[in-house]
């Protein structure tokens, strides 16, 4: 009879120890507050209200946590009284601590991030390593002509009587020549066409066009 009830006993006690998992799992038995809850929620910047993506979530003083996708969506579990820290690039890091008075194993919020301004320090950028090579490259520095040296260039002689001759005729010379030779066929039309042979202003021309040395033959 003893053994009986000693044999119930240990049925009961080893009962009681695969329910009481459970029950740690649903809440704290002598609160009746859950102890690992579902933490979710959605983060916004502070301005517009537009969902933050990827910003970490963690818990502080340990490794766990998550991030939040492209809509700003986060959920992870977590206990009450932890420090949630919320880190992004070009947001402030801030931080929330889970409320101890929950009834639920479910909570939800929306994060507002406020948006951080960044300082960098003043850089300074030289094309030249040292001043040595800065000096020399300024020193030996050709500066460009202004307008009106270039100006002073096109108009040389030299140079406009050299372009000129090199330069071929436009389609308006063309059209000029080609319309004076139809011109003077029809004007000598019938009869023989004059000849500068015997002209004496062509020939003073010639011997001018000589002795200056303009006179080429063309290869």
């Amino acid at each position: 009879m003893h053994f009986k009830k000693l044999l119930f006993s240990l049925s009961l006690f080893v009962c009681f120890f695969q329910i009481l998992p459970a029950f740690a799992q649903d809440g704290n038995i002598e609160t009746g507050k859950p102890e690992l809850i579902q933490f979710s929620g959605v983060i916004v910047t502070g301005d517009s209200l537009k969902p933050v993506p990827y910003v970490n979530i963690i818990i502080k003083n340990s490794f766990r946590g998550t991030v939040s996708d492209f809509h700003g969506y986060f959920s992870f579990v977590a206990q009450e009284l932890d420090t949630i820290i919320y880190s992004a690039i070009g947001f402030e890091t801030s931080a929330y601590v889970i409320p101890d008075s929950l009834t639920t194993n479910r909570y939800s919020l929306i994060k507002i991030m406020i948006t951080d301004t960044i300082e960098l320090p003043e850089t300074f950028i030289y094309p030249w390593p040292t001043r040595d090579q800065f000096k020399q490259a300024f020193l030996n520095l050709k500066i460009p002509d202004d307008d009106l040296e270039k100006a002073k260039k096109n108009l040389a002689l030299a140079d406009m009587r050299e372009r000129f001759r090199s330069t071929g005729m436009d389609g308006s010379m063309n059209y000029t020549n080609f319309m004076q030779e139809q011109t003077n066929k029809l004007y000598y039309a019938g009869q023989y066409p004059p000849t500068n042979l015997l002209n004496p202003i062509a020939w003073v021309k010639f011997i001018r066009a000589w002795k200056n040395g303009e006179l080429k033959i063309e290869k």
